[in-house]
């Protein structure tokens, strides 16, 4: 995003509410001239003005939203007034669920709401705990070759594994995995891509076709009854409803499907990394995890669903989440003005010292020890907030914790290198290679 020198203010409306607090247009300036991350710029905000603070990033007013009140405010309480537009990710997704708007986002989602609560998600336990003991049977073929493995890649790997099987009923072959390796290459490009949307997708049209062309055959596979070793998967209930609702045409059904695929698997792949990441840097965590309670015990699925929450604070799916405010509201004792834009950041608020003391220190006990984390709803949201807060929670903290529990008794890792930065785009990834070797 442009950032400009230009810096009116927002005003306040009948006395009924008193002025965002804005960053002055020097502080601006200077990021634009350092050509820093947009987080740094956001982190200098909130530090400054507070939870609710206002600044130009270009011709549009924005204000960014870290307040635990503010945020259930935008994301929980009035979504009506503060909504989603479009979706980055379109040219990848088109109008699937997470771009989808109105009447047609709430009929996508209550069709698939289903498939990921209750019942639903125990049509899929079966299929997330298979991808994991596939992983686990490649991790001690690596620990008997003393193989070197890009840690990155395997958690790629294993969470596609996990949604396709659920999707489709199949395992994930080699050939299938090699392209939909397309999803990750667009999804890296889609910050970098010309801001028009034709050039953006011929820079980006290789990778489309495979992605159609597997989306193609798998829709026509569901559609022709061809379950797969564990019976059909979630595409045959999209290919199905077709039959009582005709706005599910194929393109809608790949959108979904592509959709499933893109947000089912980048962002646990991205969590399980840096929970890697994060045990090798506090090792005595996994011990403490492991220690908790035996093989298969509750209590140990507690301790090692902790590790998964405290990486998810440090570093949530969804590091940004952006919205525009269709009409004047009062936000917390601010004003906001109609045809303002919103940043609501789950990582900063995740920082905030005044929620989390000592934020930058990984410790899962704060979510296993009474009074360990903030009480407030808004304090913690990895997965968003509200009625567009993610639909595949339960599915990820699933595959993440059933994942961890094969992985975690057998093996640790050794890096040969430790990224030392984070790259902030659709989510927030390490920003430098993750090779390790295995040791049992």
């Amino acid at each position: 995003m442009e950032s400009e020198a230009g810096h009116g203010s927002l005003s306040v409306d009948s006395g009924t509410g008193r002025p965002v607090p804005e960053a002055e247009p020097k502080l601006v300036e200077r990021w634009r001239s350092e050509r820093g991350e947009l987080v740094e710029l956001l982190a200098q905000v909130r530090e400054r003005f507070g939870g609710v603070a206002a600044f130009r990033l270009g011709p549009t007013p924005t204000v960014l939203v870290t307040d635990p009140s503010a945020v259930q405010h935008v994301l929980a309480r009035y979504p009506e007034r503060y909504v989603k537009r479009s979706h980055r990710a379109r040219l990848l997704i088109g109008d699937g669920v997470l771009a989808a708007t109105g009447t047609a986002w709430k009929g996508q989602r209550r069709l698939l709401q289903s498939q990921f609560t209750g019942t639903g998600m125990r049509r899929y336990e079966e299929r997330i705990t298979e991808a994991a003991r596939t992983t686990a049977e490649r991790w001690a073929g690596y620990a008997r070759t003393g193989q070197s493995v890009d840690v990155g890649r395997e958690m790629r790997r294993f969470a596609l594994d996990a949604i396709w099987r659920s999707l489709t009923g199949h395992p994930l072959d080699d050939g299938t995995e090699h392209e939909l390796d397309a999803v990750a290459a667009v999804t890296a490009a889609l910050p970098t891509l010309p801001a028009d949307t034709s050039d953006a997708r011929d820079a980006v049209a290789a990778d489309l076709a495979r992605i159609d062309a597997v989306a193609r055959h798998a829709i026509e596979a569901a559609r022709n009854g061809a379950a797969g070793p564990d019976g059909p998967g979630l595409l045959r209930v999209l290919t199905d409803a077709a039959t009582d609702h005709p706005e599910y045409t194929d393109q809608l059904i790949r959108d979904e499907l592509v959709t499933l695929l893109a947000a089912g698997h980048e962002t646990t792949a991205t969590t399980l990394t840096w929970q890697y990441l994060l045990l090798d840097q506090y090792p005595a965590a996994r011990e403490e995890a492991l220690a908790a309670g035996g093989e298969g015990s509750s209590q140990r699925r507690q301790a090692i669903q902790a590790l998964i929450h405290e990486t998810l604070r440090l570093y949530p799916s969804a590091w940004i989440l952006p919205r525009h405010a269709v009409e004047d509201d009062i936000l917390t004792g601010h004003t906001v003005e109609a045809g303002t834009d919103i940043l609501v950041c789950p990582y900063l608020t995740h920082r905030d010292p005044e929620l989390w003391p000592d934020p930058e220190r990984f410790d899962p006990r704060r979510f296993v020890t009474p009074g360990g984390r903030p009480a407030h709803l808004g304090a913690y949201f990895p997965f968003g907030v509200g009625p567009r807060a993610c639909l595949g929670v339960q599915f990820a903290l699933r595959e993440s914790t059933v994942l961890l529990e094969h992985l975690l008794p057998v093996h640790t890792l050794a890096f040969s290198d430790t990224p030392t930065k984070a790259a902030y785009g659709m989510t927030v990834r390490p920003d430098g290679p993750t090779v390790a070797t295995l040791v049992s």
